[in-house]
């Protein structure tokens, strides 16, 4: 397994976008789906256009769903941060949608802990537009 970020378009009309969000550590992978605007992967693109140039200690927060039962599929939330240049540590949270678990309702969360390189982000960055245009269904974060 390769430590990796993945965003897959699963579904779409012209307001909404379901994705499958998989992130795997090298050891263990977790995936679930969110449902996003139309316009939401456009503007994660724009977001991190500059934050990839903020490389001595920029943070970027992302938050792709929702978390909690009240909303429908499930939330994938990433804390990226350049501690120093070259490197780009990623911190995620995962949760999966509610089910009915021993008369409650419950879901499954995955927090991971990730690094990977400026030039990798960029590569995601230029995936990231294929999303969002149509041109891909995929775009992957490769972490090293």
């Amino acid at each position: 397994m390769k430590p990796e970020i993945s965003l897959e378009k699963v579904w779409f009309d012209d307001d909404l976008i379901e994705l499958k969000i998989s992130v795997c550590n090298g050891k263990s992978i977790f995936t679930n789906k969110v449902y996003v605007g139309s316009h939401q992967i456009l503007e994660l693109v724009n977001a991190l256009n500059v934050f990839k140039n903020h490389y001595y200690g920029g943070l970027k927060d992302i938050l792709l769903g929702q978390f909690g039962r009240e909303y429908a599929n499930g939330a994938f939330s990433a804390r990226l941060h350049f501690p120093k240049p070259g490197a780009l540590y990623i911190a995620t949270h995962q949760q999966s949608e509610y089910f009915e678990f021993k008369g409650q309702e419950e879901a499954s969360e995955a927090k991971m802990y990730l690094k990977t390189e400026p030039a990798l982000l960029d590569n995601f960055i230029q995936e990231l537009k294929g999303l969002s245009n149509g041109i891909s269904d995929v775009a992957t974060l490769v972490c090293t």
